[in-house]
Formats: structure tokens, sequence, C-alpha cells
């Protein structure tokens, strides 16, 4: 798995899942704040530009990207955030295992499958690819996302380096996963964020995240569409994230307190 890092390799680690067609320069502003105190890892996820596996599910991502936290961080990170695609296989992750990371972001993860449109995916995929490298069409898709101007550049080379294969593949899986039933039994303290502005899929998605998992906590942003929190907001986004591993840190001290004072 090739990843991005930033930071002091030695502070404790957030890991940061990009969506679908992106990759780890979408969440690069996030990184710059959270670098100060964390180690920052940006997995390419599979089937991405620059990643060193072809895209197979949203399961099989997301057991290598726990392989990899066993391997290189001892078997749990302080705390992962993911958006659209990356929320799905964060989601998974925590499914798989349940104590992970401590803290988790989940934003704009659509979890109610939508078996038309992904049927729709696979022929329509086929049927565009070949203008993706179409500076206009590209330029048409970009201002679709409704992300920052200057990521453009980016968008543009790394989506032409996405086969037409691991295209279909992603953007059908992201169609039609599911939420597991054995969420509901992670251990971190779970964030999911929507914005007010994104489809009814995505807004309905992230209420039933909320019901599923106990103390989560829903937070809808008043007139942001698909991805803007984290990507065109990253400086907010990352400081949400500093205030929310440091309260789970406390709370963490005040149940170790209370075990202690009870024995």
């Amino acid at each position: 798995m090739i990843c991005k890092e930033f930071g002091d390799k030695n502070a404790p680690t957030v890991m940061l899942l990009h969506g679908g067609g992106l990759s780890w320069w979408s969440c690069r502003d996030a990184a710059e704040i959270l670098k100060e105190q964390f180690h920052v890892v940006i997995p390419i996820l599979d089937g991405h530009a620059g990643s060193d596996r072809h895209f197979t599910s949203i399961e099989d991502n997301a057991a290598e990207l726990i392989s990899a936290i066993d391997e290189k961080f001892g078997g749990k990170v302080k705390a992962i955030g993911g958006l659209s695609l990356g929320g799905q296989i964060l989601l998974e992750m925590l499914s798989q295992r349940k104590d992970i990371c401590e803290t988790a972001f989940v934003e704009s993860a659509a979890v109610i499958p939508s078996k038309m449109m992904a049927a729709m995916l696979k022929p329509s995929v086929q049927a565009s690819y070949g203008l993706i490298k179409m500076p206009w069409f590209s330029r048409a898709q970009f201002k679709s996302l409704k992300i920052k101007d200057e990521l453009y550049e980016d968008y543009y080379r790394d989506t032409c380096k996405i086969s037409k294969e691991d295209m279909a593949a992603f953007l059908t899986a992201n169609q039609s996963y599911a939420l597991k039933d054995d969420v509901k039994h992670t251990s971190a303290k779970v964030y999911v964020f929507a914005g007010t502005k994104e489809i009814g899929q995505i807004k309905r998605s992230a209420e039933l995240i909320h019901k599923c998992i106990p103390n989560s906590v829903l937070e809808m942003s008043d007139g942001l569409y698909h991805g803007q929190f984290s990507i065109n907001n990253g400086e907010e986004y990352a400081k949400r994230m500093i205030g929310c591993i440091k309260a789970k840190e406390e709370q963490n001290a005040l149940d170790k307190d209370k075990t202690q004072a009870g024995k």
C-alpha cells in the first residue's frame, strides 16, 4: 500500500482516507494542520493513480488498511477520517476491527445501496471513459464536484491515470455498499458529517449511520455540498478533528480514574 506521510513519525498517528476518483492531495490542507501534532498518513486507495493494487471491493481495501495498521502502527491509530468512498472504507474498518482507532470522522458516506445506479455505472463508464483525457470534459466533471479550483490540475492528472476497470469497480462499489451490523460494536467515538446541500441518499445515510452506532455524533454542515467540509475547509476540518481527539482522550482519562476508584 502506497501512503503519503506528514509530520513526526513518533507522534500519534492520524489516517485520512480520500474520496473516490481523488487522491492524497485532496487531504493536503487538513494534513498541513494536523502534522503539527500528529503523524499523518494518507493511503492511496486501491485502483487510484499511484496505488499498487487494483480495486476489488470496499471490504478488501478495509482489510488491507487494517493489516497495514497492524504491521506499522501496533494494531490501532489515534484517529481515522474518511470521505465518501473513504468513509465507506472507514465504516468497514470499524466493522472488521472494533478498536482500530479511538476517534472516527465519517464524511458523506453512502450506506443505502442504489441498485439502479450501480447497474448503470459500468456501461456509463464504458461509454464516457474515452472523454476523461479531454480537458473540456474533465473540467466539466471537476466543476460538478464543487471543490476548490486549485485542485484541478491534480484531479486531471490523476483521473487520466485511473484504468477503466478500476473506475467502474470503485464507482459501482460506492453505490452498492450497505452498512454492516457489526459497526455498532466499535469502541471508537464516531462523528458523522454531511452537508445540507448533499443529495438525499447521503443525508439519509448519515442519519442511518448515526442511528446504528451508539453514542455517535451527527453534524449537518449548513450550505455545504459533497466533500466540501474536508476538502474546501481543510483547516476547519483539522481543528474539529483535533478537538474531538482531545475530547476522547479526556473521556478515556476520566473512565480510567473511575475504574481505579472502583477497585
